[in-house]
């Protein structure tokens, strides 16, 4: 397996708007994570991924783009970002960038100009005439109704997968994916270090735009099997790879909503030449129902370890993997694979040594490192995030109970993810000292970095503590290593061998909060030449005793000589 910078870095999310605020608008801005590279730089990472900084009307937090070429005033200048390479360089720190190319905003020149049919971005979006008055297919958007809405100037329809303030770029037009490498060539040049592309994997469409199947008592038919893995998408990599990806040495990972580990690793197989790794979203569904995220579920260990065998075993010769359990779409993991209550710290501590120690690059979000949980805000006139609102909205429309929905929401709202950062017990939690653009958690008085910096028990330090684990040279293992499952059967304890070049650790992880006890047997482990390197409770281990018993979501890393 070739060695890359990027599979032995720690990638550091961080989504701006949520961060830190520098000037007092309540708003998170990029002085605000120039101030904080020094935590950062401490903390371990290697490279941030900053969420999208672009100019926009902010329909979507910043995915629906209006200028690729300039920076949301709210976030700062060019001059900041520019400020921030030189400073996260200086601190060896790389900086990857958002590439939401998807779509732009409604708001964006090229739209603006496509609906009056202004060469040449008259075919840069798509447009569709009507079927009798109605839409060109049934199809409907991923935050609520059609896919289709009708612009009465230029009397067509107009594709969009989500806001109808985010119309689809058309990537069959060789114009549109031109303009875009340019873009991208653009800022490598200024010094970014990749890309994290978002769904990437729906750039292309069917282009019979066929009706979508429809599910008993819903409006809209399912368009997912014809723009999800499109007839074209590995064309479109592979040349967006020869046309810039490949004269750069850099970073690129792709969201891609819906691929299969066979179909991810055509993403991923270095012989064919298109992004260094992906984004799939398997292992979120071990806690939601797979048709409804909203629907809350017990995390289903069995499923889970299918997922990460199937996943290492599809790309062990070709592929490489990125690990992670929670971004800015994704509500906290502390809160949806642990014990945000009794074993907050444990379960924290043992989540990461998970994300730590399997196959694959890991990826930490904000705050995630000091244990933040999910927020209960009691009104929804406290919630921002589109998804949640146009939810809240559709659901009230058919009569349920408003109690109800709010139980739905306070498990998978996108807001979750999005309160700011808890800095220190201040007021704002430290994270701005005007009123935030979206509440704070309650709980910032008892969670916050500050309070963690000297905790030799905290879950911050913990993090310091096992990045660093990860990077020593004598740890190959851990981010090359081969993957074999140990106790595939229990069905409380994740474990695993990760082997290389005559290195050998052994993992185990408590998942839930109840104690576990197993003799394993001879063969599995060699337990004379067992040295425990981290552990998230004290232990005391006779080294010649095979019987293991472990506390509330207990993880251990052994050395295996």
């Amino acid at each position: 397996m070739k060695e890359h910078w990027w599979k032995e870095a720690v990638v550091y999310q961080i989504y701006p708007r949520s961060f830190n605020d520098s000037n007092g608008d309540g708003i998170g801005d990029l002085q605000g994570i120039i101030n904080k590279l020094d935590y950062l730089k401490k903390l371990g990472i290697d490279v941030i991924w900053l969420s999208p900084v672009y100019q926009s009307p902010n329909d979507d937090n910043g995915y629906d783009i209006s200028d690729y070429y300039d920076i949301m005033d709210e976030f700062g200048s060019m001059e900041d970002m520019e400020k921030l390479l030189v400073e996260a360089h200086q601190r060896d720190i790389k900086i990857i960038m958002d590439l939401v190319v998807n779509h732009t905003s409604d708001e964006h020149e090229w739209f603006e100009k496509s609906i009056k049919k202004i060469e040449p971005y008259q075919d840069y979006y798509i447009w569709k005439d009507g079927k009798k008055g109605a839409p060109p297919n049934n199809w409907g958007a991923m935050f609520g109704g059609s896919v289709w809405e009708y612009n009465e100037e230029r009397n067509q329809y107009y594709l969009h997968l989500f806001s109808v303030k985010q119309p689809d770029l058309n990537w069959e037009n060789p114009a549109v994916r031109e303009t875009v490498y340019e873009m991208m060539k653009w800022w490598l040049n200024k010094g970014i270090d990749g890309f994290r592309m978002d769904v990437i994997n729906y750039i292309s469409k069917d282009q019979s735009y066929p009706d979508g199947k429809k599910e008993k008592g819903e409006k809209y038919g399912n368009g997912a099997p014809y723009f999800i893995n499109g007839p074209r998408v590995h064309e479109f990599l592979q040349e967006m790879n020869e046309i810039v990806l490949s004269k750069y040495d850099i970073m690129t990972v792709g969201e891609t909503p819906g691929v299969t580990p066979a179909e991810g690793l055509k993403y991923v197989d270095e012989a064919r030449n298109e992004l260094n790794m992906v984004f799939h979203f398997d292992i979120m569904d071990t806690v939601d129902v797979v048709s409804d995220k909203w629907e809350k579920d017990r995390l289903d260990l069995f499923k889970m370890k299918d997922i990460i065998n199937k996943w290492y075993e599809t790309f062990k010769k070709q592929g490489w993997n990125s690990i992670y359990l929670n971004n800015h779409d994704r509500p906290r993991m502390v809160s949806r694979f642990g014990d945000d209550e009794k074993y907050r710290r444990e379960s924290a501590k043992m989540l990461i040594t998970f994300n730590m120690t399997l196959p694959g690059t890991p990826y930490i979000y904000q705050g995630e490192e000091i244990g933040m949980c999910n927020v209960q805000f009691e009104s929804i006139d406290d919630y921002r995030d589109i998804e949640t609102l146009n939810r809240y909205q559709k659901e009230i429309e058919k009569g349920r109970e408003q109690k109800e929905i709010m139980e739905e929401i306070y498990w998978a709202s996108r807001d979750n993810a999005r309160t700011p950062v808890q800095w220190d017990d201040s007021e704002n939690a430290g994270f701005s000292n005007g009123e935030p653009w979206i509440k704070v958690n309650p709980n910032y008085k008892k969670i916050n970095a500050a309070s963690q910096q000297e905790d030799p028990a905290s879950v911050l330090k913990y993090y310091q503590d096992i990045i660093k684990l990860r990077k020593k040279k004598d740890n190959k293992a851990l981010i090359y290593g081969n993957y074999q499952p140990v106790l595939e059967d229990d069905k409380q304890v994740f474990s695993y061998l990760r082997k290389y070049n005559g290195e050998k650790i052994f993992v185990i992880l408590n998942f839930f909060g109840y104690n576990w006890e197993h003799n394993l047997e001879e063969g599995i482990i060699d337990y004379n030449h067992l040295e425990l390197i981290i552990s998230n409770y004290e232990v005391q281990i006779n080294k010649k005793d095979t019987n293991f018993s472990l506390r509330p979501y207990e993880a251990r890393v052994y050395r295996v000589k």
